[in-house]
């Protein structure tokens, strides 16, 4: 029955070069885990309990979402309620380019706030959303999308200049400098240790500490995304898999599921079916 709820739509905009996606009569518990884009979203419908760089918030329909590339989140649902979320996702690359259109001086900003409760913002979230979905002019779409960032960078952003959020210590990037560079390999906890004077328990505790996921997750995260840019190239998912260092096609889809909501398949279908509308929604042709 909570399957026949479900609907998790997801839209490509050539035009925009952004991914919006609905996913409503959801109760999927999200585990903790990051995003390489930004992502600007909003409650529909629905209640979620959410963590978020060590803090938690109480969800409710109305409340803006703000997350920055790798900002490490998690979320479940309260008393059993189905959720209805809309979210825009931007890589940094278009992100740097808008910015730069809107302000004039293009740079990478840094989202100061997490979660905004009852925003009007929501709004304009909405608005792109029904904009693309129901394909609107261009120029309708970009008015959509420049307002929505003008509000976003106005109200809650870092001026240019400003500190970012604090980076690992340099041990502890090696270590994510190095599962970056090595995701397809078996790598071990054995093999991080050789590169710090740490023992495992302290380096457990210090890594999760300063990267906000532990050292698995954030490699199993790496291999996702690059999973992700493989399925996107039309590569099969068994291949995708097994490039990007998962151990089995099970693991790999239950995984996979878990963390974006939709089977491998159902990811592919977005990028390699431009003319389809199903479960996934639109495509997008395969990264370059």
């Amino acid at each position: 029955m909570l399957q026949e709820q479900e609907q998790r739509h997801v839209y490509y905009d050539r035009d925009l070069d952004i991914e919006i996606y609905n996913l409503s009569g959801i109760v999927q518990k999200f585990p903790n885990h990051f995003h390489e884009y930004y992502v600007i979203g909003f409650v529909e419908g629905g209640c979620r309990h959410l963590w978020c760089r060590g803090q938690e918030y109480d969800l409710s329909a109305g409340d803006l979402i703000l997350f920055n590339p790798r900002d490490n989140h998690y979320c479940a649902p309260i008393n059993g309620e189905l959720l209805d979320y809309r979210a825009a996702n931007i890589t940094p690359d278009r992100m740097v380019k808008l910015v730069g259109d809107i302000t004039g001086e293009a740079y990478a900003p840094r989202f100061t706030q997490n979660v905004v409760y009852q925003s009007e913002i929501a709004q304009s979230v909405g608005g792109l959303y029904r904009s693309i979905v129901s394909g609107a002019p261009k120029m309708e779409k970009e008015e959509a999308l420049f307002f929505l960032l003008e509000q976003v960078l106005q109200d809650y952003a870092a001026p240019l200049g400003e500190a970012g959020q604090s980076a690992p210590n340099q041990k502890i990037q090696t270590l994510c400098d190095y599962m970056e560079a090595h995701f397809s390999e078996n790598i071990t906890l054995d093999d991080l240790l050789t590169m710090t004077d740490f023992g495992k328990s302290y380096l457990l505790r210090a890594f999760t500490k300063q990267v906000g996921v532990s050292p698995y997750r954030y490699l199993q995260t790496i291999r996702l995304d690059q999973a992700k840019k493989f399925l996107e190239q039309g590569i099969a998912p068994v291949d995708a898999a097994s490039m990007a260092g998962f151990a089995d096609q099970s693991h790999f889809t239950n995984f996979f599921k878990e963390f974006i909501g939709l089977t491998p398949k159902q990811y592919q279908r977005i990028f390699t079916e431009p003319s389809s509308c199903g479960e996934a929604g639109k495509g997008r042709p395969g990264n370059a």
